[in-house]
């Protein structure tokens, strides 16, 4: 009697004690340590591990980015445009702010002398002064800046295994003749260049002007970097200012500036979208971990219903009790957090030692708070979701569990008020994923692909207990127990159905979108892609290149169009840099876009609001814009943008507005103005170029080969190679997200081997009486195996559905192609179905019949 009435005194303290008792007796129940929360803690840990590790990289490089940004850029600042170079007055602009270097990049064709071979180049021409920042070495250990002068060139080696050149062997680029005297070993601002089409050549700007490539028109940037004095200060904010400044001076200018601290806007932006998407999958890991979280906690729970039935009858009220068992999910989700946290911090220093020469920057460790906080409060939100509605049924066991046992002591749902908390944590949860998600469309899809499918397993699951319970048991008595055990109710049914089936569906919708991606890149696009593409063709030489082309090969599609460079500057006599536009149409606006003019519509193109321009129209500018561009930036019929072409602000009213089929790879920009508006400017002409369906590939070399001697300026891209290297990066990043899918993969599995452990008991019991009874090994075995075979058939089955539908979506509305459904990647899941449901069921069922008998029979 005096037992029970300290604790009671314990249980009902009064309202401020009360939390302390709570925890009290929550930190005592944890004295028998982590046994029963292994899944729980391992489930938690994996999801916020990818999500720190995501965090952890993306902030490792983002500083990387600002600490080596000076490298990165070439300086403080760089100013940067197409086609023209700076004047004097612009070159006296920069020369206040610092110690200034001019650089140029062109893409041209680099050819042997005796015009047997060429190859697509990046040229970089730069001045003494380069680099100001960093260092270019190359190979020899020579210098850099000796190795350039009188018509040198420092190549990459990619160059002279394409051309089979050595160093001190001579090359042609345009009219010059140039002298490879170093191989290329480190670049300091690679990074800050624009992507490269070709092995990189290096010259001096006296070599660059001995081509003659540089002409009114040539596709050629400009930069300009500069290194502010040692005294000046350059924070952030400082070279904000700086570059605001030199904008307001230079209004009409054309130049695109950045600064050190984030040297590659571009480089900036796919890290952060790649690091919004792997959050996304880390989250998802962590959902499909919570199926094995709440079956963790059931669990836990249910072995527990003695201490709770005492406490209930000491008096304990649902609360406290609730209070208790919550104080240790918490510790346990801590400690599963922390793991977490810890795994994904080191994740950067890996990543950097296994593919540190394919990263922009040196990826070191650094970890911003906001990163680990957030890891941390999605684990936190997942573990109480999932854990809240097992651990709240235990308000509804009853002390009179003491006195007879009871199958169903655990049962029913929690109150309304746990039920509310459940649903609000879950909306705080998906409010948190949009959020921080770009676009937001995207976490909304993978939200609702998870919701359905955690509910389509779960229903499933009970579906097929309930089904089963109902057919006639078959004679052959390994089959009849096989049956009888996926209608158990206490039975593996529902956390198989739910572990794999969640796990292999988000397999298979990204093994079908990969399957999709490449059958419309490798199947569509060869025909309707033209051969080649023809840059820098000077206008009073096309009619000549033309005529020479057909001549070589008669039959050949020539398409031609005009070709400029220019950048938005206003957008309805808004600054762009005021405009509020969507993340996914941002690119618009930053840097120079190519630019046409055209008397019909381009091929490729379809009206779809507004009228084309008479042919010789001579009134006020106007410009078509592609649709779907226009409407994200809210543009318009009437509508007015102002581009600046060649350092001259155009401004043009929409016309009309066109769809345009970017697949077909046809000439189209997203702009096309009148001509009236921009064939007074200097510029050249670009080609399409269609080849003869029989034509060989000898007599194509051929003709582009003689096309080059006759024309050293014109540079021909061969659009299978781009489409081919295209193939190359896009198969490399699917590689990579099929690896990230596969963490949600060992969430299931997780889930599935806790499944498995929370019914090793009752299976071994069974077996012992199977055994007793006469039953042989190989009997159990078998029933075993016919158990979780038919759960894994039916598992991959609906998998494949429903993964199926899930890829239908992402890639008809979120990718805009069409569908295609894979054999392989349905054959691939079945496979790894089988593989899992093996390994997991093979280990458990030999811990089965391992189990010495005496002790279970004595136990019961």
């Amino acid at each position: 009697m005096t037992l029970a009435l300290e604790p009671r005194t314990n249980l009902t303290p009064s309202r401020w004690s009360g939390l302390k008792t709570i925890l009290k007796l929550g930190a005592r129940e944890l004295r028998s340590g982590l046994k029963g929360f292994r899944i729980f803690i391992a489930c938690l840990a994996l999801g916020v591990m990818v999500i720190a590790a995501v965090g952890a990289l993306a902030d490792a490089l983002r500083a990387g980015l600002a600490s080596q940004g000076e490298t990165i850029l070439g300086g403080d600042v760089t100013f940067a445009r197409m086609h023209n170079r700076a004047s004097p007055e612009e070159w006296a602009l920069f020369r206040t702010l610092g110690r200034v270097s001019e650089t140029s990049t062109m893409r041209t064709m680099a050819r042997r002398l005796d015009g047997s071979d060429q190859a697509l180049a990046e040229l970089k021409a730069v001045d003494a002064a380069y680099p100001l920042s960093g260092e270019t070495t190359i190979e020899d250990g020579k210098s850099f800046r000796d190795a350039i002068t009188d018509n040198g060139a420092v190549v990459d080696p990619m160059l002279l295994e394409r051309l089979g050149l050595k160093v001190g062997e001579r090359f042609r680029i345009g009219q010059a003749e140039i002298e490879v005297r170093g191989v290329l070993k480190a670049e300091p601002d690679a990074v800050a260049d624009r992507l490269t089409y070709g092995p990189r050549i290096f010259v001096s700007l006296a070599t660059l002007d001995k081509t003659a490539l540089v002409k009114p028109g040539t596709l050629i940037r400009w930069r300009y970097a500069v290194k502010l004095p040692p005294d000046a200060p350059s924070d952030r904010e400082t070279l904000a200012n700086l570059r605001k400044s030199v904008e307001q001076k230079l209004p009409t200018a054309g130049f695109t500036s950045v600064d050190r601290y984030d040297p590659s806007p571009q480089i900036t932006r796919t890290l952060e979208r790649l690091r919004q998407f792997l959050i996304l999958i880390g989250l998802a890991s962590l959902l499909v971990g919570g199926v094995g979280i709440a079956s963790a906690v059931a669990t836990f729970i249910d072995k527990r219903v003695k201490v709770v039935a005492t406490f209930r009858s000491l008096g304990a009220s649902g609360t406290q009790i609730v209070g208790i068992f919550l104080v240790q999910i918490v510790l346990m989700a801590a400690i599963g957090i922390t793991i977490g946290l810890a795994l994904g911090i080191a994740a950067p220093p890996l990543v950097e030692g296994f593919y540190g020469d394919l990263l922009p920057v040196h990826a070191g460790i650094q970890v911003s708070p906001g990163s680990l906080g957030i890891a941390a409060l999605y684990g936190l939100l997942v573990a109480l979701i999932f854990a809240l509605w097992p651990l709240g049924r235990v308000e509804n066991v009853r002390a009179a569990v003491l006195f007879r046992d009871s199958i169903n002591a655990v049962s029913g749902r929690p109150r309304t008020s746990i039920v509310i908390a459940t649903a609000a944590l879950t909306a705080l949860l998906f409010a948190i994923a949009v959020a921080t998600s770009e676009p937001h469309n995207i976490a909304v899809y993978i939200a609702i692909s998870l919701v359905v499918m955690l509910a389509v397993f779960g229903w499933l699951g009970g579906a097929i207990a309930r089904l089963v319970k109902r057919i006639p048991r078959p004679s052959a008595p390994e089959l009849a127990l096989a049956l009888r055990n996926i209608a158990a109710p206490d039975g593996l049914t529902r956390s198989v159905i739910l572990s794999l089936g969640t796990g292999l569906s988000l397999l298979v919708a990204v093994a079908l979108a990969n399957a999709a991606l490449v059958a419309d890149l490798n199947e569509r696009l060869p025909e309707q892609a033209p051969d080649y593409f023809l840059l820098d063709i000077a206008p009073d030489e096309f009619d000549a290149v033309k005529a020479k082309i057909l001549r070589d090969i008669p039959g050949t599609k020539l398409i031609d169009a005009p070709m400029l460079r220019g950048r938005l500057v206003s957008l309805k006599g808004t600054p762009v840099e005021n405009a509020k536009v969507p993340a996914d149409v941002q690119w618009v606006l930053n840097g120079d876009r190519g630019l046409s003019y055209a008397d019909t519509i381009p091929e490729g193109s379809a009206l779809t609001a507004g009228s084309w321009w008479p042919k010789d129209y001579q009134g006020p500018p106007l410009v078509s814009f592609e649709g779907e561009i226009a409407k994200k930036l809210g543009l318009g019929i009437g509508d007015s943008v102002t581009v600046n072409v060649l350092g001259r602000n155009v401004e043009a009213k929409i016309a009309n507005l066109r769809e345009v089929n970017w697949e077909s790879l046809a000439l189209n920009f997203i702009m096309v103005f009148s001509p009236n508006t921009l064939s007074a400017a200097p510029h050249n002409m670009l080609a399409t170029l269609r080849l003869p369906s029989a034509t060989s590939r000898t007599v194509e070399t051929a003709m582009v080969r003689d096309l080059g001697r006759a024309y050293p300026s014109v540079t021909a891209i061969r659009v299978r190679d781009a489409i081919d290297q295209f193939n190359k990066i896009v198969a490399k990043v699917m590689v990579a997200v099929q690896a990230a899918g596969s963490v949600t993969l060992a969430a299931g599995a997780l889930v599935l081997a806790g499944a498995l452990a929370t019914a090793q008991r009752r299976r071994i019991l069974e077996a012992v009486i199977l055994k007793t009874i006469g039953a042989r090994r190989r009997q159990i075995l078998k029933a075993h195996a016919f158990e979780y075979a038919l759960l894994a058939v039916i598992a991959a089955s609906v998998a494949i559905a429903l993964g199926s539908l899930i890829a239908w979506v992402a890639v008809t509305r979120v990718m805009e192609i069409d569908f295609v459904f894979s054999v392989n990647a349905v054959l691939e899941t079945l496979a790894i179905a089988a593989l899992m449901i093996t390994a997991f069921g093979g280990i458990g069922t030999w811990a089965v019949l391992r189990a010495p008998p005496v002790p279970y029979l004595r136990s019961e």
